[in-house]
């Protein structure tokens, strides 16, 4: 098999899924232009002014006449970026939870390790997340890790990487938040691909009070219902649940992370310095 050819910026296209986000969209979409030439914005049927917003700068906007989901949102951002022949797909939120200077470190990740998925994971003061969202994060990443036959951390962050044979995979089932825990799920059964994480630092209202975000579009009940009554089923398409479970508990996270001078380890959920270099 012939040797891949590293990632550049312009290889790669930043989908941004957005409903309502007028408050933080111009920086959001500013900040991934500084970084890369193609940003797609998928504007999720808002009834606020959004698209207006944006309207002068240099990135392709895609609307749905009515609100589908944050699934059908990434899925049709997804189909524009293999249109225009992009190699990878970064994904960012919309409510400038995401720093788009990381989106670099994404990519040489990526390089790092082809063919996998990079997660931005939100272990770097893990602790300022609101208490209801980490339980939630923590919750997901159990299950979904389950599904994907190995231990995955923060698999509920918006801000990832999918190599090109990732985010053309087709018939990935799931709608809303459902989807982006599917497509780790895919990512792994169908394409073989090993999920990476790459620590960031969480951006909340909590611990940025300067800034302003609106409130959250996941509903910890229902959204967490969803997501784990889905992954359940995929679990169980794999055959004996307690064998599978073992396997899983057997393969640790991959925790690529660039900025430690040693090597890292997850210990409950955050980052902890080894000693020694990196492994």
């Amino acid at each position: 098999m012939a040797e891949r050819a590293p990632l550049q910026h312009d290889d790669v296209a930043v989908v941004i899924p957005a409903l309502n986000e007028s408050l933080r969209i111009r920086g959001v979409v500013e900040d991934a232009l500084a970084q890369v030439a193609t940003v797609i914005v998928v504007d999720d049927g808002s009834d606020d002014d959004t698209v207006a917003r944006i309207a002068d700068l240099p990135v392709r906007v895609l609307r749905h006449a009515r609100r589908m989901g944050k699934g059908a949102a990434l899925r049709r951002g997804f189909a524009e970026a293999e249109r225009l022949g992009m190699r990878a797909v970064a994904t960012m939120d919309g409510d400038g939870q995401h720093d788009a200077a990381d989106i670099p470190r994404l990519i040489a990740a990526a390089n790092r390790h082809p063919g996998c998925v990079i997660v931005g994971a939100r272990l770097r003061k893990r602790a300022s997340q609101p208490p209801h969202r980490r339980l939630g994060n923590d919750f997901g990443d159990w299950g979904i890790s389950w599904g994907c036959g190995f231990r995955v951390v923060d698999t509920q962050s918006g801000q990832r990487l999918y190599p090109r044979e990732v985010f053309t995979l087709r018939d990935v089932p799931g709608e809303g938040f459902v989807f982006e825990a599917q497509m780790l799920i895919s990512a792994a059964r169908r394409a073989g691909a090993r999920v990476v994480a790459v620590p960031i630092e969480t951006r909340y209202a909590c611990n940025q009070p300067d800034q302003q975000f609106r409130k959250s579009h996941f509903r910890l009940v229902r959204d967490l219902w969803a997501i784990t009554s889905h992954v359940v089923g995929q679990v169980l398409r794999h055959g004996d649940v307690i064998a599978e479970y073992t396997r899983v508990r057997r393969n640790p996270p991959v925790i690529d992370d660039d900025r430690a001078c040693s090597a890292t380890v997850v210990a409950g959920n955050r980052i902890e310095e080894a000693k020694g270099g990196h492994g």
